[in-house]
């Protein structure tokens, strides 16, 4: 196999890395009880999924 003939910079390693890092995930709200949740997703704090009730969830 055949090796590389000049070393990479940092530089170019740099640019090549430049979209590596990490991305906060998206949020909506819930159009029930207006707490913040993964989108498409059923709520965790009402347990309601596209204006229905999905799951109980007992408050505590």
């Amino acid at each position: 196999m055949t090796q590389p003939k000049k070393k990479t910079t940092a530089r170019k390693k740099g640019f090549r890395r430049a979209h590596h890092f990490l991305k906060t995930p998206g949020m909506s709200t819930c159009p029930s009880c207006h707490a913040v949740k993964p989108p498409h997703q059923v709520c965790p704090s009402c347990g309601a999924y596209n204006g229905k009730e999905v799951i109980k969830v007992e408050l505590e």
